[in-house]
C-alpha cells in the first residue's frame, strides 16, 4: 500500500501559500492554477467515493476562496485514497505530481 501521508501536507502547504498571496498575484493566475488543481482533486475523490456517478464541478467562488477549496478537495482525495487503498497508487502519484507542478507554477 502506498503511503498517503505526503498528499495532505503538500496540499495544505500550497493552500496556505494561496491564502497568503496578495490579490494581484491571485488575479494574475495563481487562483486559476489553484482552482484547476482543486477541481482535478475533487473529480478524482468523487470517482473513488461514488463510482458510476457523474462528478460535480467545484464552483469558482472567487480568488480569495481558492486556498480553502484546494484544502478541502485535497483532504477529500486523501480520505478517499485511505478508505480504498487497492489500486489507487497511480492516482496518488499523479496527485502528488500535479500538486508539485502547481506549486512551481504559483511560485
Amino acid at each position: 500500500m502506498a503511503d498517503r501521508t505526503p498528499l495532505r501536507p503538500s496540499v495544505e502547504r500550497l493552500a496556505g501559500r494561496l491564502r497568503a498571496l496578495p490579490q494581484r498575484r491571485l488575479q494574475a493566475g495563481a487562483a486559476a492554477e489553484g482552482l484547476a488543481l482543486a477541481r482535478w482533486l475533487a473529480v478524482r475523490a468523487q470517482a473513488l467515493e461514488f463510482p458510476g456517478r457523474a462528478p460535480y464541478e467545484l464552483p469558482d467562488d472567487g480568488v480569495f476562496t481558492v486556498g480553502d477549496q484546494l484544502a478541502v478537495a485535497g483532504n477529500d482525495l486523501a480520505a478517499a485514497l485511505e478508505a480504498d487503498p487497492e489500486g489507487t497508487a497511480p492516482v496518488l502519484a499523479e496527485a502528488l505530481q500535479r500538486v508539485a507542478a502547481a506549486a512551481r507554477a504559483i511560485g
